[in-house]
């Protein structure tokens, strides 16, 4: 039972998948109990009571096939190194959000985050010690964010953030929380070295006049007007004078 244990207890209830697993595993396990103790120490198991056995264990292994279908489907949209989402299916995502707004007035903001100085982070301490801090500062994405915000890793060290259900004030105080905060993060290094990091924002609020890759090529310039004001600053697009 220690796979079910360390496995199936360590996941967080209500969920009929893996629930169907583990009533099926310990199925399995009262059934060959069951099986064993019919028969004396070294005795001979009756071919149904092992057919019934095998049959179980089919079953079983077969709901953990499926399972493992539905997991590798749903982390195929995923970022590998930072477990956020990936590029994959962010427009679709942006646009079903911002027909959302359409329809419900509640607005949306997409920021574009991008991590300050990170070449020499690679640079200096290696591409071990880059990853470690694209995976500390995705934890710390997803720890600030609401959840029903989302975030995805859209390039080497750059993020895009949609921030749902807000106006700009609100946008603006998510986006300098989680800017104040990542600054003050300690990174571990496996050199055992700890340093800091900053980032960098550019965001930009939804209007029924712009569409899902309009608003991120505005969040992107704001980002850019960002970082050369001097880095670890948040831009609302509506900052940037028109051209």
């Amino acid at each position: 039972m220690l796979w079910h244990h360390e496995t199936i207890q360590s996941v967080p209830g209500g969920q009929p998948a893996l629930e169907n697993v583990q009533t099926l595993h310990e199925q399995l396990h009262t059934l060959a109990r069951l099986v064993l103790m019919k028969e004396p120490a070294g005795g001979i198991i009756a071919p149904t009571d092992y057919d019934s056995v095998i049959a179980k264990y089919q079953e079983f292994m077969q709901s953990l096939r499926r399972l493992e279908r539905a997991f590798a489907a749903a982390a195929a949209g995923l970022d590998t190194l930072t477990g956020l989402r990936s590029r994959a299916g962010l427009l679709e995502d942006l646009m079903r959000e911002h027909n959302r707004y359409l329809r419900n007035g509640n607005g949306f903001c997409v920021a574009m985050m991008d991590i300050d100085h990170f070449k020499s982070i690679n640079d200096t301490h290696g591409h071990d010690a880059g990853d470690r801090v694209l995976m500390t500062v995705a934890n710390h994405i997803i720890r600030l964010l609401r959840p029903f915000d989302d975030a995805y890793r859209v390039g080497g060290e750059e993020f895009l953030l949609c921030i749902k259900e807000t106006d700009t004030d609100g946008a603006r105080s998510v986006l300098e929380r989680l800017r104040n905060a990542l600054e003050k993060l300690p990174v571990p290094l496996p050199s055992d070295h700890r340093i800091r990091v900053t980032a960098s924002f550019g965001f930009i609020m939804s209007a029924k006049n712009l569409e899902p890759e309009a608003m991120m090529r505005k969040a992107d310039q704001a980002l850019y007007k960002a970082k050369n004001e001097g880095r670890n600053r948040v831009v609302a697009s509506e900052d940037i004078p028109e051209s």
